[in-house]
């Protein structure tokens, strides 16, 4: 396991990070993933006494991390880094016209992992890939567009030695079980059985499980 104790953990991404946290209280953790996590991670390595921060901002792309990167983490020193960011650089090509090219989101991905790698290089890295479920339809079409930003994190998670959660493939696996409707329901956002998917997908990567 990457946890070691007294760990600083540090989830950064979007709305499905964000999932309704309070913001004005530095050390909520919201009602999603983040928080499915801890919990377990407290439950199954008790006095661990890890720290987990929750800064994700519904809606956020890979640019509005770079905007925030400083405040929102490098002066946060966490000793693990989680990203999960993208969809949102998809999804804005399709609702308000607003495309963010594959070479855009690598130059934006990159900016924010070599800032962390220059300013902390001893935090160690986990990146989570994008995902989207053909539900609606329309979602089907989102994969011209999110299969090329699912191989940029990947490329990624390589040159820069991260711990890497491939949720996309998780998720069209986990449909084969239960309808893609089960685990996110507008295809991008999860349900709880879609949270806690990806808190057990984390706590595998990070060796906690």
């Amino acid at each position: 396991m990457i946890i070691k104790a007294n760990s600083r953990i540090l989830f950064q991404g979007d709305s499905i990070t964000d999932a309704g946290r309070d913001r004005a209280n530095s050390f909520d953790l919201g009602h999603g993933y983040v928080n499915m996590a801890t919990g377990f991670l407290s439950a199954l390595h008790p006095g661990l006494g890890a720290t987990c921060l929750n800064r994700g901002i519904s809606g956020n792309r890979t640019g509005d991390l770079v905007n925030r990167w400083k405040e929102d983490c490098i002066a946060l020193e966490p000793d693990i880094l989680s990203i999960f960011i993208g969809i949102n650089d998809v999804w804005r090509r399709y609702d308000r016209n607003l495309p963010t090219t594959a070479a855009t989101y690598e130059a934006n991905y990159r900016i924010l992992l070599e800032k962390t790698r220059e300013a902390l290089p001893e935090t160690r890295l986990v990146l989570m890939e994008p995902f989207v479920l053909p539900v609606p339809a329309d979602r089907i079409g989102w994969r011209e567009d999110l299969d090329p930003k699912i191989d940029v994190v990947r490329h990624l998670a390589r040159e820069f030695n991260a711990l890497y959660v491939p949720l996309d493939g998780i998720f069209a696996s986990a449909s084969m079980h239960q309808p893609p409707a089960y685990w996110a329901g507008d295809g991008v956002h999860p349900s709880p059985a879609g949270h806690g998917l990806i808190a057990k997908s984390w706590l595998h990567a990070v060796g906690a499980l």
